[in-house]
């Protein structure tokens, strides 16, 4: 098909412009298999008949790619399940969209691996990493656009399977970066590229019978290094190697030093090859060795000791110098600069017997094979107290000769006759002609670089033809000091090309791209260079030695080793089988399947089934996942097309028994926008057939005399069928009348539409897929009133109000002050009478009336006997004690007391379904137990919780049914309900504020002016049945079941529940239960329960509930010096109208009585809390509500003072003071201070009063932060604003306009202390632990890091201890 240009590089079939009659299918492809092409599009204008092989091949012609070597999969979903590439059904049957709409397609790798180009078909790029030049360059970090090249974000970006950057073209395979572990790939494809490390590996054998393959560090090396070489794959992952180091998953998330990595593998490797062949592996190629020498300066006598390293660490930038080292060589000269020992530090010589001038120093004597140079780029800055990464520039050449920095003088061991050199000219060289053999003995060829005994003549020159080594890793890091991304640039032995290897990404790179990581900037910003240039530089070097006779090439395949060979066959069978596995997971369609199961309800589960299997596999399939066998036979079962959301059933499969699954579904896709239902029936019925574009409705059949709504039955209709033909299908269905038939349609919740034009269709009266009605038909007068006055609106309106409550009653209750009388509404609840109680029924508005009649008679009698004392502290507690002696209940004829909560349970059994009657049971009583407030609600953080958090759902399916049958559960599940169980369950977890309290407003009474109760003005549903251990994981004895109407108040709810909590409703509380088992107090009475939804959880506790204008109060201990300066004390309530001073006699006696302190009223001052911190001082006359703004759930501090109250005025002002000692690093306890005025001088004279320092030398400057305002002795006398220019204290910078303003001072002439760097370190230590426990920042200490640990054992042992 040719192929013409349109915009944007898009390209259109010639044909199709021309082609207007037949459908067309607009695809647009994004190539994601190479960077170079990700950001282009590839758009094709099908038509829609084309088939999907015909796609594929319009693809490739016009991508270039050879067919059948890529994968077309939908480009808007998370899994890219691939289209069928030999697939002869259409695009409008495979799911593609018609008619103009885009259909997104990713075009990605086949199995792992890129698609061949048409021009490159025959060639394709082998392991030593050859290749054109043709390929995209590829430096640094991924920048965030698609260019290529170094970028300054450091962040480790994260890919996809079919990542944004394509498989490179080079032939080498990347690393997948875990999480954070960028570093540890950068050293592995270091170790990769590095032939004798590689090759040595390779000839070590693993034996499986000595040690577990999955803990053996070398084979899971191994295992690494033969993927390198032989994968097809773009990157493969790390994890199996990270698994042998005893790493979990956490570990991917640490970042570590790519140096301090190498010295710890090595260590490993070192362990794990002990008594091989390879024990010396490690420091034949990396170890050297070097002399660290003092020398006497007097007599030249010389003392020294040989040391071994693996790496040598650069300086970037010497210690307080303001200029970094331009090159490696200028640094490795630095590195053996000898000082000089005089003065104080003067060396005791050995020869002279006294102390003498001496120079000490470093030597080289031995470099390795392989030389580790690591360029000290992190560093701490002792003035800002950061760890800071040096940035400035420092050049390195790709040869490096390291023949002027070995020492080729003869060496003496320290009990020989030393040199006479005075090391003026010649500092750290002997003169003597033989070299010392201390370490020459047990060196060998392969150790590296070792000058032989030989003549002088021959040891100069031999090193200069020797000591030349090339560069070939540079490990790259980019990013600061607290983080930031490695990546290596690596020179392949093979043919001297350099590649960057960025996790999962390698491409080709320049000596430019080499350059361009020493680091520094363009221009000379002097002092602050570092800041300002790039973060992307050179951290480590490593160099090989040029020696043809030693330098190795990289062994090809053919010259593997046998036990190689045999670990790339198995390591290829299973790359295979890993094939062979993704194919049949792209030929499987995944779809969720529902089943109402006969005994264990609604199931879910997931059903994966081939596209090949037929329609009657899958239904065997779903039949045994959902375990029917033995409960109903297998020709019982279909497969049906189902909508979870809306619980409809869209289509049945008749006659397609063997229809390919594939083609049912629509082919093979990551989610599908339907899902499947396995439908049962009994063996005498018939499968009804569901046809697409029928509706499914669900009808309730309302009974008017009983006054209930039964189960709902499942119809289909048409949506273009009238009401009457509706009428006409519901009336066979349910064998009701259809000329007095009354249809009710709720379209959504509080909606409900009576359907009276019998012409109108179901679509125009807005029938959707799934549909709920209420069909009544009698004969009655309620046909004739309006349907919003009929009994059939009220019963729907109550039914769709109604909601189901668990209540938990409180453990003991206080006795004899009630009986927990059981009451249902009068009305046909229930035909049958509770027994005893025939003649003598009484509604609930009476029962309740009566009861809280005498409670309030029996609580009057009890103020009555009890002493003012007493009545002040109950008024103040927020339990009161309510005593009620056995005699005055045995007086009392007409209270009726309970033996224990098992009575209250058999009774509450007995009467569910009660009609409305209950009789009092003389015989049944309450054991009378008093009850403290502590045991009631022991809960200080969550009980006193003014303001409730509550869920805002509502339920639409609620039934109240309240017939003598099982009672329908509120949430309308039945065996046709299908999910709206779980969808309920889903606003549990849902928190929104339902006390939405205005801050002048506390609780509202229950009663208005006249003590008439407020909720006697309408009544509203409100129903109880006893609670079955099935209903609530609550003891089912203290747990009731209420069905309430939801637009009930909160006062009317609780003077429901008084005859079954046993007091009056100002005498308990209710709490909200919420998912995480927190509770909050419901205390806004005239609030309605519509965000409360079906099953939630009540808790009732006793104790008096607030009343109108009182206020809930925390009250909390300042502690000015303590570390935690904010202590709890009491739970209390203030009311509207009081006095602090009231309040504070009020709060002192509970204060003794439950924090044991004894308070003088004088001696105590209460302030206000805006978190930690002290504010406004409240003086004693001040009066809540008019000088104080109060609110719900309102903190208070509570100050013990020294002395007697000094704020006596609103125009005084109280400030915390706190000295600052330079001289001793050290700060004061904190000082109050009242000003009469906001004066800086005064200010400053009071300081200078207690502080005993002048005037004019007193300094001060206003703390920062939060409450005490702590601050690192290391920065507070620098830091701070200190004696700002400023005369009154309301104004910038200081604006200290409120009392517990916090203001350190000092004297001017007091000299900080001199800190050795040792005493700094040990300060900075201890200010950091300090300033962490008080939670306060600590600027110096960004992050705790993790050691960097490779277990041997497997694991890190753990510590129990520990977090």
């Amino acid at each position: 098909m040719e192929m013409v240009p349109s915009e944007e590089n898009q390209f259109v079939p010639k044909e199709i412009q021309n082609a207007a009659e037949e459908p067309r299918v607009l695809c647009i492809i994004q190539d994601t298999t190479s960077a170079k092409t990700v950001n282009e599009r590839l758009t094709l204008n099908l038509p829609a008949s084309t088939t999907l092989s015909k796609l594929y091949e319009d693809v490739a012609h016009k991508a270039g790619y050879v067919n059948g070597t890529f994968d077309l999969a939908w480009g808007n979903t998370l899994d890219m399940a691939p289209l069928d590439h030999s697939s002869e059904m259409s695009l409008s049957d495979s799911g593609f969209e018609p008619g103009g709409k885009r259909n997104f397609l990713q075009l990605t790798d086949k199995d792992g691996e890129q698609p061949q180009t048409v021009s490159d078909e025959s060639r394709t790029a082998d392991s030593s990493g050859v290749d054109d030049s043709s390929q995209e360059r590829f430096i640094g970090p991924l920048p965030r656009d698609s260019t290529a090249g170094c970028s300054g974000d450091y962040s480790s970006p994260s890919y996809s399977y079919s990542s944004i950057l394509s498989k490179s073209d080079t032939g080498y395979v990347g690393l997948v970066n875990q999480a954070m572990t960028c570093y540890l790939n950068s050293l592995l494809q270091t170790l990769y590229m590095t032939p004798e490390f590689r090759n040595a590996l390779y000839n070590w054998e693993f034996e499986e019978s000595e040690e577990d393959p999955v803990t053996s560090i070398p084979y899971q090396l191994q295992r690494l290094f033969v993927l390198l070489q032989t994968s097809k794959k773009r990157a493969i992952e790390t994890t199996d190697v990270t698994r042998s180091f005893g790493w979990d998953s956490s570990e991917a998330w640490q970042q570590h030093d790519v140096q301090e990595l190498c010295r710890v593998m090595f260590d490993a490797l070192e362990q794990k090859w002990k008594q091989t062949e390879q024990a010396d592996l490690i420091n034949q190629l990396y170890q050297g060795k070097l002399k660290d020498y003092v020398r006497c300066l007097e007599c030249g006598y010389e003392s020294w000791r040989i040391d071994t390293y693996l790496d040598i660490p650069l300086v970037i930038r010497p210690f307080g110098a303001s200029q970094a080292y331009g090159s490696v060589e200028e640094a490795l000269q630095a590195f053996i600069q000898p000082e000089t020992l005089d003065g104080p530090n003067q060396y005791f010589c050995e020869r002279c017997k006294k102390k003498c001038d001496a120079r000490k120093g470093l030597r080289f004597l031995h470099f390795p094979y392989l030389l580790t140079l690591q360029l000290k780029r992190f560093d701490f800055d002792y003035t800002t107290m950061h760890r800071i990464k040096l940035n400035d520039r420092m050049t390195f050449p790709e040869e490096l000769d390291m023949s002027p920095f070995i020492d080729v003088e003869d060496e003496k061991s320290p009990q020989t006759e030393s040199c006479t050199d005075s090391g003026a000219e010649n500092e750290g060289s002997c003169h003597s002609d033989q070299m010392s053999n201390d370490f020459s003995t047990d060196d060998c060829v392969d150790e590296g670089i070792c000058l032989d005994s030989t003549g002088s003549t021959e040891r100069v020159l031999k090193p200069k033809s020797l000591l030349t080594f090339e560069l070939f890793s540079v490990m790259v890091h980019s990013g600061s000091a607290a983080g930031g991304h490695y990546y290596a640039c690596i020179k392949s032995f093979s043919d001297g090309q350099w590649y960057s290897f960025n996790d999962q990404h390698v491409s080709k790179i320049t000596q430019d791209d080499i350059r361009k990581t020493y680091g520094g900037s363009s221009g000379s910003r002097g002092y602050y260079s570092s800041a300002f240039a790039s973060s992307t530089n050179a951290y480590m070097l490593i160099y090989r030695l040029k020696d043809p006779s030693r330098n190795a090439k990289y062994l090809a395949a053919d010259d593997f080793p046998e036990h190689i060979k045999s670990l790339v066959q198995k390591e290829k069978e299973s790359e295979e089988q890993e094939k062979r596995q993704r194919e049949i997971e792209r030929n499987t369609c995944k779809i969720k399947l529902f089943c109402m199961h006969p005994v264990k309800m609604m199931m879910e589960s997931k059903l994966e089934v081939h596209k090949d299997k037929i329609l009657r596999e899958a239904t065997e399939m779903a039949y045994k996942m959902m375990e029917l066998e033995g409960v109903v036979p297998l020709d019982c079962c279909r497969l049906v097309k189902y909508d979870e959301f809306h619980e409809y059933l869209e289509r049945s499969y008749e006659g397609e028994e063997d229809t390919p699954m594939g083609l049912l579904l629509g082919g093979v896709k990551s989610s599908y926008m339907f899902d499947l239902l396995l439908e049962t029936r009994r063996p005498e019925q018939l499968f009804q057939p569901y046809k697409p574009g029928e509706v499914m409705v669900k009808v309730h059949v309302v009974d008017l005399k009983t006054e209930t709504i039964t189960t709902p039955i499942s119809i289909r209709a048409y949506l273009n069928q009238t009401i009457t033909e509706f009428k006409q299908l519901m009336a066979q269905a349910t064998g009701l009348c259809a000329e007095t038939m009354r249809v009710v349609l709720e379209r959504c919740y509080n909606d409900l539409r009576l359907l009276y034009v019998p012409n109108k269709t179901l679509k125009a009266e807005g029938f959707f897929r799934s549909n709920k009605v209420f069909v009544e038909s009698s004969e009655s007068a309620d046909h004739q009133v309006a349907f919003t006055d009929s009994l059939l609106w009220k019963l729907l309106d109550r039914h769709g109000n109604t909601i189901r409550l668990l209540v938990l009653l409180p453990e003991q209750s206080p006795g004899t002050l009630a009986n927990r009388t059981l009451c249902q509404k009068v009305g046909g609840d229930s035909d049958v009478p509770f027994e005893g109680s025939k003649g003598n029924r009484k509604s609930v508005e009476a029962i309740l009336e009566e009861s809280t009649e005498k409670l309030k008679n029996l609580s009057l009698q009890q103020q009555g006997s009890s002493t003012s004392d007493s009545q002040k502290s109950s008024d103040a507690s927020d339990f009161e004690h309510i005593e009620s002696p056995t005699q005055e209940a045995d007086s009392n004829s007409s209270l009726c007391v309970a033996a224990d909560n098992r009575e209250l349970e058999n009774r509450i059994r007995a009467t569910a379904g009660c009609s409305g009657g209950a009789s009092s049971d003389p015989e049944n009583h309450f054991a009378c137990e008093e009850r403290s407030d502590s045991e009631v609600n022991n809960d200080r953080s969550t009980s006193s919780v003014d303001s409730d958090i509550l869920s805002s759902s509502h339920s639409s399916d609620t039934l109240c049914n309240a017939d003598s049958g099982p009672i329908q559960l509120a949430n309308g599940l039945d065996s046709h309900s299908i999910t709206s169980s779980r969808r309920s369950k889903a606003h549990e977890g849902k928190k929104e504020t339902w006390d939405t309290a205005e801050e002048d407003s506390g609780t509202d009474s229950e009663y208005d002016d006249n003590g008439k109760s407020k909720s006697e003005a309408q009544y509203l549903y409100f129903r109880v049945e006893p609670c079955s251990q099935d209903d609530s994981s609550w003891d089912a004895q203290k747990c009731l079941v209420i069905h309430v109407d939801k637009r009930i108040t909160l006062a009317a709810f609780k003077q429901n529940l008084e005859p079954y909590v046993g007091v009056t409703s100002t005498q308990f509380k209710v709490f909200r239960v919420y998912a995480n088992n927190q509770e909050f107090e419901s205390v806004r009475l005239n609030e309605t329960l519509s965000s409360f939804s079906d099953d939630n959880k009540i808790t009732i506790r006793l104790g008096r509930a607030l009343k109108k204008g009182e206020y809930r109060v925390k009250v909390y201990q300042l502690l000015v010096n303590e570390t935690e300066p904010c202590k709890f004390l009491v739970d209390t309530v203030f009311a509207k109208g009081m006095t602090v001073r009231q309040s504070k006699e009020e709060l002192l006696p509970q204060l003794k009585e439950q924090c044991k302190l004894d308070l003088s009223i004088d001696r105590v001052r209460l302030r206000k809390k805006t978190w930690k911190n002290p504010g406004t001082v409240f003086l004693d006359y001040h009066v809540y509500e008019e000088d104080i703004s109060i609110s719900s759930n309102w903190e208070v501090f509570l100050e013990v003072l020294n002395e007697p109250e000094k704020m006596k005025s609103m125009s005084q002002l109280a400030v915390l003071t706190r000295r600052w000692s330079p001289a001793t690093m050290k700060l004061g306890p904190f000082q109050e201070v009242i000003l009469e005025s906001s004066s800086v001088e005064e200010l400053k004279e009071k300081l200078s009063e207690v502080s005993d320092i002048p005037l004019e030398n007193l300094e001060f400057a206003k703390g920062r932060g939060t409450f005490p305002c702590d601050i690192s002795v290391l920065e507070i006398h620098h830091d701070l604003d200190w004696n700002p220019k400023v005369s009154t204290l309301n104004v910038w910078p200081l604006y200290i306009c409120d009392d517990g303003a916090v203001v350190f001072y000092r004297d001017s002439t007091e000299e900080p202390m001199e800190l050795s760097d040792d005493e700094r370190n040990e300060l900075m230590k201890k200010e950091s632990s300090r300033l962490l426990k008080t939670g306060h920042r600590v600027s110096y200490s960004p992050r705790k890091e993790k050691a960097l640990k490779i277990y041997l054992d497997g694991g890190p042992a753990k510590d129990p201890g520990q977090d």
